[in-house]
């Protein structure tokens, strides 16, 4: 394996990129490999032998542990592969039966929120942090103050919220939670680590909030549905990306109607008031 292959981010952490890159995934899945003497793999990714290949390759060690952030399909399916392979303990939440999950991932031990994984020479704390997934975990790395967040974080892009199992309520209140904890810097499931980590976190709420109020003054001049509220709210993203950008739209929509800020009139939206003149 050529070192261009394998990027060390932190002692003892290592990272190696799944082959999915595209429109959803940017560069492709980051996989973590926590230890050295004995390693954890953190989000193994897509099922791919090659990279189940390199995943083994990089780690120089007996694998033991299995950890997934979230049972999204380019996070976890390769973690049965790599459980045959090496009889490693897998750790995560079970998928929720949404049927848009990894229905294989069957973990061995469901860690609670706020307990301490003990892998080896590395020890994880484990941070419930539910909104881009009901099941969406980070581990805290405090001994480098580093935070793996799988999708909860990103780098350039905020997550897909996709209701029912997202939730943008549950959302922004786990970027709260998380900013509570010891790191200052996020090792996130695509793309490169975040340095700052406490300014990433609020920067990413403000966006949030910012989307919101963006819906809110758009449905000030009256009803619309999501296909009319999509391009208005989101005319600084690209057309090609708006069919994602609708299911976080609908997201944002059920939290403010929770709120009684708006309210739905069969396909339609409409602010709870009286629309400006």
């Amino acid at each position: 394996m050529s070192d261009a292959s394998v990027v060390r981010i932190a002692p003892g952490v290592r990272r190696v990129r799944a082959g999915n890159a595209g429109l959803m995934t940017g560069t492709g899945t980051n996989t973590y490999l926590l230890g050295e003497r004995e390693v954890a793999v953190l989000d193994p990714g897509p099922v791919d032998p090659q990279h189940l290949e390199r995943i083994r390759q990089a780690a120089g060690a007996a694998i033991r542990w299995i950890l997934v952030t979230h049972t999204h399909p380019d996070h976890s399916p390769l973690a049965a592969a790599l459980k045959q392979l090496t009889g490693a303990r897998l750790i995560g939440w079970p998928p929720p039966a949404d049927h848009r999950q990894d229905e294989t991932f069957r973990p061995d031990e469901v860690p609670t929120d706020g307990a301490t994984l003990q892998l080896g020479d590395t020890a994880l704390t484990v941070v419930h942090t539910p909104g881009h997934a009901s099941n969406c975990l980070c581990y805290v790395l405090e001994r480098e103050r580093l935070v793996f967040t799988g999708d909860h974080v990103l780098g350039d892009v905020s997550p897909v919220i996709l209701h029912p199992d997202g939730d943008m309520q549950a959302y922004l209140a786990s970027l709260e939670k998380l900013a509570g904890h010891a790191f200052e810097r996020i090792a996130p499931g695509h793309g490169e680590v975040l340095e700052q980590g406490k300014r990433v976190l609020d920067g990413l709420r403000r966006h949030r909030l910012a989307r919101e109020a963006k819906v809110l003054a758009t449905l000030r001049s009256g009803e619309l549905d999501l296909a009319q509220l999509t391009p208005r709210v989101y005319d600084d993203v690209p057309a090609d990306r708006h069919r994602w950008a609708q299911l976080t739209l609908e997201a944002h929509l059920i939290k403010l109607e929770r709120e009684g800020r708006v309210a739905r009139h069969g396909e339609r939206w409409a602010i709870t008031g009286p629309p400006e003149r």
